[in-house]
């Protein structure tokens, strides 16, 4: 042995490569004996730019420009590439920044309901053929019957609720709350009955208007609208809280 000293680089360099065209950086590996007008060949997929329209520039791992690459022949490894560099292409074919991301533009492939129907092949065919959602009938019977049966118990809970009740109002998922009815009846922000209260805690959504309609009054925070099925009627004394004591 000579005592020398051998340095072995890796072949592959992994780069991030960004563009004028688009706002995205990608990352991809090289053989660093490829010539810069292979690069070019092979960044025509990845970029959209023509190879004969490109610009290239080097930029350190910490962004730093470094070089322009403008030699087609050299070799990719004669230039200072290291693992995280960065090669920024400027396209020169005249594109627009943002045209390879930009779909306002495109032409949109339309199919009348008619021709849709008649495939075998769509997503519709294939709930049908399996009998699934809304194309199986039984299972679509049910749920009507299942929601029309809901409703008349709505509908009968709510013709039980008086205006001036004292109540008791529990949702699934939340705190039993006590307050007073201050509305009976259908409103504009859904459909169905529903009952508006005035809690005796600061624990509501409103001031008993929603969307800009007023069904009632109270402070703010203290309003809500519940389904009938969520409110008992009773004797439910309002809580003593001892605001009054000193």
């Amino acid at each position: 042995m000579d005592g020398g000293v051998t340095v072995i680089t890796n072949p592959m360099v992994s780069v991030r490569l960004t563009s004028t065209l688009s706002s995205f950086e990608v990352i991809r590996r090289f053989n660093r004996g490829i010539t810069i007008a292979d690069l070019k060949n092979k960044l025509e997929i990845v970029i959209g730019t023509p190879a004969s329209c490109m610009d290239m520039q080097l930029f350190s791992v910490s962004d730093k420009f470094l070089q322009n690459l403008e030699d087609s022949e050299a070799l990719l490894g004669s230039y200072p590439v290291d693992d995280d560099c960065r090669i920024h292409v400027i396209d020169r074919s005249g594109a627009q920044t943002g045209a390879f991301t930009n779909l306002s533009e495109v032409e949109k492939y339309e199919i009348s309901e008619g021709a849709y129907e008649k495939r075998t092949d769509s997503v519709r065919a294939f709930m049908k053929k399996q009998k699934v959602g809304r194309f199986n009938e039984k299972e679509m019977a049910q749920r009507e019957a299942e929601q029309a049966q809901r409703e008349a118990e709505e509908n009968a809970a709510a013709a039980a609720i008086a205006v001036g009740s004292r109540c008791k109002v529990h949702v699934p998922g939340q705190p039993t709350k006590l307050g007073t009815v201050m509305y009976v009846g259908t409103t504009e922000f859904k459909p169905g009955p529903w009952v508006g209260v005035k809690y005796d805690e600061p624990l509501g959504k409103h001031d008993g208007s929603v969307n800009g309609k007023r069904y009632f009054e109270c402070q703010p925070k203290y309003g809500a609208f519940v389904k009938p099925l969520s409110v008992t009627v009773g004797d439910f004394p309002e809580e003593n809280f001892g605001l009054d004591e000193m």
